[in-house]
């Protein structure tokens, strides 16, 4: 007897015949392959071959492949157009492939992704489905070496290099080189942005294969790591192993943990709150600031150093940095390609290489790649990547100089208007006040073009890209657009930024901070289509931004 034997199951068997199943087929174990392919993001180009992959280790291990789609937006290639649109998409991402799964009866899922919103999405559904479930990353970028030129650049390279040709620092001609060029082929961006953050995050819950992230995208263990996940996944299915098994606050922590101990994403605060959410795991930003701070850093990748993702592949990756922090692991989670935390650590041999990855005891920092700051700017909190920050701007007191959105912040930066000492207040730009939270990723990257990182603080109530760097703080809670202290700022007033102190305060007295609020009055952002729906519905970033997978009464 197979699972669709009902006289009242003909239907499905109907239609499923139609698409080329046999019956033999759907009486297997039939695993539902999310597959984020596209033309035009190149962190998700190789899924269109992978995917065959994976399909042959599931049908090769008894099961029966079933393959669909869901969007995957390019933060890059989204920046100063439509960023708007690529926050909002992790949780339609999230919704559409839970939706697919539940609607098909799926029995497991394997979630092929790779770039920035689209491994927190799947990472969203495979904890709210809580059934056998697997990721695979499409692996890195190749590297791009300019002849006499010390280390390969990356994508975070190009983008500070807008601010290098604006400030006379390059040539028009070498500009043009770099766009050309820089991004050499498919794969993820080679710097330690959100998107290999997320994807070396997903390796050490134990869903994703060792390694996965940082191999580049070409390497022939690709082939193999796909369709040993293929195989993997239908074990998982008939030893009913679910998701959740793999994301436990345990393993939440140790994810946490290793992120902060090699200098992650910011944007990573917010979607693992997210991600917690739908687990089931109770986190909040407090919690995750004692978490991460409990952690020396060991590791940095470009933007905040020379080395990109593939020297952290060849350095020893992962597994070398995991067991530098392994005395504030918990060891015995268990990983799903087999054994536990320990095991995985224990089966690493090396060697390390010492100038990309440190000892615990010769650390970059000694207390965790991220500042949670609090104050009366940021009631809620506020997110600051230190290990990207220069330490002499770690105390910053300055004239704050007033922006509504990123492009009049922009306009001011190529009018050469920014001077030394300010700090820069872009507000507005939150989840619901942008709408869509976008991430100030070239304005982050033109102050340090332009030199003015070593002098020059910025701050809002959007975010940055995991690939930012210099004194710039995000995710400030409340937003502006819900009353937030942000919204008080008037250009002049003076900021105290304190990375030591966790302090992010706007030096004027409360009562006028709270007779400015009352005569505060958001500009017009347009929220078109779906936008308005995002912007009604969406929550803050302290709370992960969460839209579709927010149960909490409004």
């Amino acid at each position: 007897m197979g699972r669709y034997d009902k006289i009242t199951d003909a239907y499905y068997q109907g239609l499923m015949a139609s698409v080329g199943y046999r019956r033999k087929d759907i009486d297997k174990p039939l695993i539902g392959i999310v597959n984020s392919w596209n033309d035009v993001n190149p962190g998700h180009k190789p899924f269109k071959e992978l995917a065959q992959y994976v399909k042959e280790g599931i049908w090769a291990a008894g099961g029966t492949p079933a393959e669909f789609g869901v969007p995957a937006p390019c933060d890059g290639m989204s920046q100063m157009l439509g960023m708007q649109y690529v926050l909002p998409q992790r949780d339609m991402i999230a919704a559409s492939a839970e939706a697919m799964a539940r609607a098909h009866h799926f029995d497991g899922m394997v979630f092929l992704c790779s770039c920035d919103k689209i491994v927190p999405g799947m990472l969203m559904c495979a904890a709210a489905l809580d059934i056998p479930a697997l990721v695979l990353t499409a692996g890195s970028m190749i590297p791009y070496q300019i002849p006499g030129r010390d280390h390969p650049m990356a994508t975070s390279d190009l983008k500070e290099s807008i601010g290098e040709v604006k400030a006379g620092r390059i040539t028009q001609e070498q500009f043009r080189d770099y766009e050309d060029h820089v991004c050499y082929s498919c794969g993820t961006c080679s710097m330690y942005g959100t998107a290999n953050t997320m994807g070396v995050f997903a390796e050490v819950l134990g869903l994703c294969p060792p390694d996965s992230t940082a191999m580049l995208y070409c390497a022939s263990d690709k082939v193999k790591q796909a369709r040993n996940v293929g195989e993997k996944i239908v074990e998982l299915v008939k030893k009913q192993v679910n998701a959740r098994t793999f994301m436990t606050r345990e393993s939440l922590e140790n994810g946490i943990r290793h992120v902060s101990a090699t200098g992650g994403s910011t944007n990573f605060v917010m979607h693992v709150m997210a991600i917690a959410k739908c687990a089931g795991v109770s986190l909040t930003l407090d919690d995750f600031d004692a978490i991460q701070e409990s952690v020396p850093v060991v590791a940095k990748m470009k933007p905040s150093s020379k080395y990109n993702l593939w020297d952290y592949y060849l350095a020893g990756g992962v597994r070398a940095s995991l067991n530098e922090i392994r005395s504030q692991l918990h060891l015995d989670v268990p990983m799903a390609f087999g054994g536990t935390m320990r095991q995985l650590l224990d089966s690493f041999q090396g060697p390390v290489d010492r100038n990309v990855i440190h000892t615990a005891e010769d650390p970059l920092y000694p207390d965790g790649c991220f500042t949670i700051l609090h104050g009366n700017l940021a009631p809620r909190g506020a997110v600051v990547k230190k290990s990207g920050v220069d330490p002499e701007m770690f105390h910053h007191r300055g004239p704050a100089v007033v922006f509504e959105s990123e492009e009049e912040l922009m306009q001011s930066f190529m009018a050469n208007k920014i001077k030394p000492g300010c700090v820069l207040v872009i507000r507005y730009e939150g989840p619901k006040g942008g709408p869509g939270m976008r991430e100030m990723s070239i304005p982050a990257a033109t102050l340090v073009g332009i030199g003015l990182h070593k002098s020059v603080a910025m701050i809002t109530d959007g975010r940055f890209s995991g690939a930012s760097r210099g004194p710039c703080v995000g995710h400030i809670c409340p937003e502006a657009y819900e009353g937030g202290p942000i919204a008080a700022v008037r250009d002049g007033d003076m900021i105290t930024i304190d990375l030591d102190k966790k302090i992010l305060e706007l030096e004027v007295p409360e009562e006028e901070i709270a007779r400015r609020l009352k005569e505060a009055k958001a500009p017009d952002h347009k929220a078109p289509g779906m936008l308005a729906a995002y912007q009604e519905c969406v929550h803050g970033a302290d709370e992960g931004a969460l839209w579709l997978y927010d149960r909490k009464k409004k």
